[in-house]
Order: structure tokens, then sequence, then C-alpha cells
């Protein structure tokens, strides 16, 4: 596997991917709204793509061994959970239409358990994350039925934001439907980390049409 289509790469998270994936050798094909944004180099090509346009989408994917999605509608957007939910999904029916076959996609830690229950449903689950969370949470549903693809759908931890960022250790733990914590109680990863166990899962394949999570 020598070339990977990283959708979303000027994210937070899909940056990130971009880094670890070209630390490893690999080729990327950096899928975003703006490509002048990406900073290009002889492992990383760019291309401006909505990804609203599935046709356009899947003739950018045709050629690479994998696609890794870090697709975010904006925290801020108003339509945030239209727009995660079909955004996601036109995603996944332009990788099925590239013809390739394994995929990688971020969702959110919103549909983890804890006692049976799913962190987004709690009382104290953040208001301006829950329409994002909500959406993932459903689009994890979906791609539950998906048994054309090699999918993996990826829940980061509790604590993975700005505060938690700097750090790479190239150290986690793994789970797949409850968070992992600490000795401490706390569910915490680095973005930086966010990509190692990504592109750990690419190369592994270790939860292929699973959902998987990880922290410290």
């Amino acid at each position: 596997m020598k070339k990977v289509a990283v959708i979303g790469a000027t994210g937070f998270v899909g940056s990130q991917i971009v880094n670890e994936l070209t630390n490893r050798g690999y080729k990327v094909e950096a899928i975003v709204r703006d490509a002048s944004k990406v900073q290009q180099n002889e492992n990383v090509s760019a291309k401006s793509i909505n990804v609203s346009n599935v046709d356009e989408l899947a003739d950018a994917l045709k050629g690479n061994d994998a696609v890794i999605s870090a697709f975010n509608a904006g925290w801020t957007n108003p339509n945030l959970y239209d727009d995660f939910l079909s955004g996601s999904v036109n995603i996944e029916n332009a990788v099925e239409q590239s013809g390739v076959k394994r995929f990688i996609t971020v969702g959110g830690a919103g549909s983890l358990f804890i006692d049976g229950n799913q962190l987004v449903d709690g009382p104290d689950f953040p208001e301006d994350y829950k329409e994002g969370a909500k959406a993932a949470r459903d689009y994890l549903n979906k791609i539950k039925e998906n048994k054309i693809l090699d999918w993996t759908f990826f829940s980061p931890a509790i604590e993975m934001h700005q505060g938690t960022a700097g750090v790479r250790t190239g150290k986690y733990r793994t789970a797949l439907e409850n968070p992992v914590f600490d000795e401490n109680g706390r569910s915490i990863l680095s973005v930086e980390d966010v990509a190692v166990a990504l592109v750990d899962e690419l190369e592994q394949n270790n939860h292929i049409r699973e959902r998987f999570t990880a922290a410290y």
C-alpha cells in the first residue's frame, strides 16, 4: 500500500494524518475544499473537491490504495447534523464508486457507551457538539450495513482536542464500544496519536467492518 487519499486533509485531524502518512513513506492525495491551503511536496498532491459531488470525488479517489476520511462539516455550522450525515454518506458512496476497498473514517466519541448509555445522550454532553455527535452516531449505524467496503470507523478519546494536542508518543490502548480510561479516570489522546492509531489500523487491519476507539 503506497498511496492514500485523505479527505479533510487541512483540518485538525486530517493534517496530522497527512503528516503521519508522509513520515511513514506514503504518497498522499489530499482532498479538500481549497487545495491552495495544502502544503504540497513530492509526497503530497491536492485536489479541491466538494463532497456533495459524488462523481467528481469518486474520480479523484481512483487509483489510491485506501481512503481515510477526516471530514468535518464545521462545528459552528447551523446545519451541522444534516451536512455531516449527508457528507459522510456521499463520501462512502464515492469510495464504493471509485473501486477502492479500504476505507477508514473518523467519527466522534459521542457514540461510545458507558453503563449501556451513549455519551451523546448524557446530560453533561456539551451542547455545542451534540448535533455533530448525533450525526456521527447515525452515520456509524448506517456504515455498519456496508458489506462492500473494508471499512473502519474510529471514535477518538473523550478528551481529544486542541488542549490535548502537541505530543506524539506512538502509544495508545484500544477498545471497541467503550471509552479507554487511564488510571485517573480520564479518556485522553493527542491528535498526533490519533493519526498514529489510524495509520497503524491502515497497516494492521485489526478492525475491519467495526468501530474502535483509542486513548492512553
